[in-house]
């Protein structure tokens, strides 16, 4: 090859390869899944569609909501992917949601999916509320592990139970959306002025009452299923309890914000969510998953998880969560950790 040749060769490598890389798609997602998980989320999405990229923004449930809100009129994400299906109703209610009928969403169980038609957002599994006892703590302090949330509000319990704000965590909010949902508010009202007595701490993570009761740092974490299983596979000595009375949950959702610049890789993202890959995925730390028939067994958790969850109305909780958390604030935020 003569020099003229190589270097009109290279040249137009020069343009070629800048193009190729340009032709990457890259898509700003907001999500409040577990860090841990992000990893292989992306590394799998992306190894099956190489000309986009996912760039994550993550924070709790309550921090991400709010930052969606205060972005209303200039949103930055192109995607909701794992926010509480709470959250994004209240985003749907703004106009703030893309509407999309995703490829093969019939195939998931009616409850994770928006009732409009095409949905607004689509399920991937569920959370559910569940309690991490200590029981090498437990046994040092004479505490005997709780059977319901009622035993909560034992007074041998006093200042041996966290749990999480829920102005801040998802978690948090589907605990006290379910047990209004479950006795209604005056009830469910008097029953958190009794568990506040014995609170020690709010936390602004759902998980962290659950790695804090794997700790030793409590005694009782009021959280969900998938970190309890996390810890006790880890070696931590504690019990994962579903309380008898049944138990709150909340699903991760997924949708596209209007607006964005990039639908359709949007929609690309939105669709590989549904499938029975992303699910098999979802299952590796939830037992229930959106996809009928996918869900195997977890780890320390026990397999009929699903007959533990109330009947969740998702419409009821959006609606009424501005209020909730307002009075929720002012009877107990005194209690809350200091935000980081």
């Amino acid at each position: 090859m003569n020099r003229h040749m190589f270097f009109m060769l290279a040249g137009a490598m020069s343009v070629v390869l800048p193009a190729i890389a340009s032709a990457q798609t890259e898509l700003t997602v907001y999500t409040a899944v577990e860090a841990v998980d992000l990893d292989r989320y992306k590394a799998t999405f992306e190894k099956s569609h190489p000309d986009i990229k996912i760039n994550w923004v993550r924070d709790s449930t309550g921090v991400m909501t709010a930052k969606l809100l205060a972005e209303k009129d200039n949103p930055q994400a192109d995607v909701v992917w794992g926010l509480a299906a709470t959250s994004l109703l209240l985003l749907k209610t703004e106009g703030m949601l893309e509407a999309y009928q995703p490829k093969g969403v019939e195939a998931l169980d009616k409850k994770f999916v928006d009732k409009d038609n095409p949905p607004s957002w689509v399920g991937m599994d569920a959370y559910v509320a569940a309690l991490c006892y200590n029981t090498v703590e437990g046994e040092k302090l004479g505490l005997k592990a709780p059977k319901s949330w009622d035993d909560l509000t034992k007074p041998e319990y006093k200042g041996h139970v966290v749990m999480p704000n829920p102005a801040s965590s998802g978690t948090g909010f589907l605990d006290v959306s379910g047990w209004m949902q479950m006795w209604g508010e005056e009830k469910a009202w008097s029953f958190m002025d009794k568990l506040h007595e014995n609170i020690s701490a709010y936390t602004h993570s759902g998980s962290k009452p659950c790695k804090m009761a794997g700790a030793g740092e409590a005694v009782i974490g009021v959280s969900f299923e998938f970190p309890g299983a996390k810890a006790k596979s880890a070696g931590a000595p504690i019990d994962i309890i579903f309380p008898t009375e049944g138990s709150g949950w909340e699903a991760e959702a997924t949708a596209i914000i209007a607006g964005t610049a990039n639908l359709e890789a949007a929609k690309t993202l939105v669709d590989w969510s549904v499938t029975k890959e992303a699910n098999e995925m979802y299952n590796a730390g939830y037992a229930v998953v959106a996809y009928p028939g996918v869900a195997k067994p977890v780890e320390h958790l026990p397999s009929d998880i699903a007959a533990k969850m109330i009947d969740n109305d998702f419409e009821w909780a959006a609606n009424n969560r501005a209020t909730i958390l307002k009075e929720w604030q002012k009877r107990y935020d005194a209690k809350s950790e200091p935000k980081s």
